[in-house]
């Protein structure tokens, strides 16, 4: 018996090795050594001989890697050496600056540039080679463990090649491959899509549940070791340390011996990043030298003897083919550039915004120019600029005269850019008022996206925002559709019936009144209380309020004037969707009354999140600072919103202040 359980263990310990190699081969080295059935087979093996003997499993097991663990909440770590900002250069101006305050302090030294990843900073714990844990950079003081979702990177080595005790600090992000995968998964699952890669890894990091995080395959690469000197004397050995512990480093990195060489290396990088698999926004700049670290010094917040630079929204010159027009639930009327596929940021744009008569008049844009696109933000595809060395004889842009939907007259009101629809009854608007009706920023049908939204309008069944909650009549002619089996038809049905349970505020805001946003609509219900007192309003009731401004008052007076809206919100009230309002309780909060300014990246909530608790405590969000902001909460990469408040003398809170000042 003793010989059989030895061999268990030996074995145990053999597959352990064997598929840790496999996955450093294939994730880290990009050198696979076992085909996708070998590594499966093994896994499966290891996992069942895990499971009967699970005191024989290794501190370093590969089967951390799928996940399982579901936490509660994530435990605050201490950072015992701080996580540093960097500061930003954008140009080759800002960058010699730079060069030239180090030269002040040396001139006998050399720069390092490495890419800077468009991910998340993660700091992790090996004691005798062997993976502890791992934090969020938090504020930089204080992050949150988020241990067992970085478990399940399969390029990060749980056991290292050497026994030592060592922190290193790296970059987790989602390749472009996996970001495309979760976006394809979650628009079949008519979930809301990822933005951007780094978006869809800061959610991945923050799931409670490892193997979620594990089935979105994230990545990491690592450049940092803290405390670096008791291991080597510069970045550049740094590196190559951290690739002999088994440890994946970024390969894209350099050494300059002056300011013109980083130049040009920077050049280089910029082709280079345009043909990568993530997402890179910028390189990191450091003098190489440990030694001059402290000579050279740091300011409050930033190292001195590092900066990032910043790459320039990738852009991209291509063929205008066409303009279209497309029809929004307002009824606002937007030119839509159709364009010879192009690649930019890693992504194919088709399609970009022309915003208005405007923007296209002021540009010159015209059909068949050649123009250069961007990604204003990386994310929504823009036309800033025509190539006019490239132009032939095409006639100058003339905005359309009528809807392109319904054919309606177009209006343009004095002191406005955009063109609107005349045609209450316009299929066009009824089909994105639905699409915006059941959103998850309004009353949140799951389900009821906007490809299934236009199949059901297509089919006769949807026409009115009414019309949704007389779906369940059809449940029988819903589930003979093709593509709605019939477990999707109950959880669209039962959707719609919990949207009837959703507050005041958020129906309001998915009537899709003009100008009234989410914001407002909270305003509006804690004013008035009920949907009744709301039509009742006058126009001196409303513009007495501080948030309600003239445009408001008179879109509000305007949409409860038309009988067929009246209609509609007596259908909704036949339905029981809730036409009260039980107004937020005062709260005795130091935000109370107090005007808030969210500026630069939280760790730990969406600025959705924060609003939403800044609200709840009394307090106002504003979107820009003045002598009346109270507080700025400021994330990482802060900017001009951070500068303009200590200019002002105002309060700044981080993060780490934020949760202490809510929790009180």
């Amino acid at each position: 018996m003793g010989d059989f359980i030895m061999d268990i263990k030996q074995r145990i310990i053999e597959l352990t090795d064997l598929i840790n190699q496999a996955n450093y081969d294939y994730h880290t080295l990009d050198q696979p050594t076992m085909t996708d059935f070998e590594y499966d087979k093994y896994l499966k093996e290891l996992v069942e001989l895990e499971d009967k003997y699970p005191n024989y499993k290794q501190d370093n097991s590969p089967t951390d890697k799928v996940g399982g663990v579901v936490l509660d909440s994530f435990k605050k770590i201490t950072h015992k050496v701080p996580m540093m900002s960097l500061s930003n250069v954008f140009n080759e101006e800002e960058l010699r600056a730079f060069d030239e305050r180090i030269k002040k302090v040396t001139d006998d030294f050399s720069y390092i540039s490495e890419l800077k990843i468009d991910g998340l900073a993660v700091s992790i714990v090996y004691e005798k080679g062997m993976f502890i844990r791992a934090a969020t950079r938090g504020n930089g003081q204080i992050g949150e463990d988020i241990s067992e979702n970085v478990k399940t990177i399969k390029s990060l080595p749980l056991k290292l090649k050497k026994e030592i005790d060592i922190e290193v600090r790296g970059e987790i992000f989602m390749p472009h491959k996996s970001f495309n995968k979760l976006n394809e998964d979650r628009l079949e699952q008519n979930l809301p899509l990822f933005a951007n890669p780094r978006n869809a890894a800061a959610g991945t990091i923050r799931q409670l549940d490892s193997k979620v995080a594990a089935s979105r395959n994230l990545d990491i690469f690592l450049y940092q070791i803290v405390s670096a000197e008791q291991y080597v004397n510069t970045q550049a050995e740094a590196l190559e340390f951290l690739k002999s512990l088994g440890l994946k480093i970024n390969p894209y990195f350099k050494l300059s011996k002056d300011v013109d060489e980083l130049i040009k290396q920077i050049s280089i990088y910029d082709q280079q990043r345009k043909t990568l698999n993530y997402e890179t926004d910028g390189v990191v700049i450091k003098v190489n030298s440990f030694n001059l670290h402290e000579t050279i010094g740091y300011t409050a917040k930033y190292p001195k003897w590092a900066t990032a630079y910043k790459f320039q929204a990738e852009s991209a010159i291509t063929l205008l083919k066409d303009i279209t027009f497309q029809i929004g639930r307002t009824g606002v009327v937007t030119p839509v550039a159709e364009l010879e596929p192009v690649v930019i940021s890693g992504s194919t744009v088709s399609r970009a915004t022309l915003h208005n008569e405007d923007y296209i008049l002021t540009k010159d844009i015209r059909i068949n120019d050649m123009v250069r696109v961007h990604k204003a933000g990386e994310i929504i595809p823009e036309v800033i600029e025509v190539d006019l060395t490239q132009r032939k004889t095409q006639d100058p842009f003339k905005m359309i005269k009528t809807c392109p939907v319904c054919d309606a007259p177009l209006e343009r009101k004095d002191g406005e850019a955009d063109h609107y629809c005349t045609n209450d009854q316009c299929p066009g608007k009824h089909i994105n008022r639905l699409i915006h009706f059941s959103s998850r920023v309004a009353m949140d049908i799951d389900t009821l996206g906007e490809k299934v939204v236009e199949t059901l309008h297509d089919l006769g069944f949807l026409n009115t925002i009414s019309d949704i909650y007389t779906l369940k009549q059809y449940e029988k002619e819903l589930k003979g559709l093709p593509g709605f089996a019939d477990k999707k038809v109950e959880k669209l049905l039962q959707a719609i019936e919990d949207s009837k349970k959703q507050s005041l505020d958020k129906l309001i805001f998915g009537l899709g009144i003009k100008h009234v946003g989410s914001k407002v609509a909270k305003v509006l219900v804690n004013k008035f209380g009920s949907m009744d007192a709301l039509i009742d309003a006058t126009y001196d009731d409303l513009v007495t309020i501080n948030e309600i401004g003239e445009m408001i008052a008179k879109s509000l007076i305007s949409y409860f004037e038309k009988p067929e809206n009246i209609h509609l919100i007596e259908q909704l009230k036949q339905h029981g969707l809730q036409m009260t309002y039980e107004q937020d309780v005062i709260v005795e909060h130091e935000f109370n009354q107090k005007t808030i300014v969210l500026t630069g990246k939280l760790e730990n909530y969406t600025r959705d999140e924060a609003q939403a608790i800044i609200e709840k405590l009394g307090g106002k969000v504003s979107t820009s600072v003045s002598k009346k902001t109270d507080y700025v909460l400021a994330g990482s990469d802060a900017g001009s919103k951070l500068q303009k408040a200590n200019e002002l003398g105002v309060t700044v809170l981080s993060e780490e202040d934020f949760k202490v000042k809510i929790n009180g």
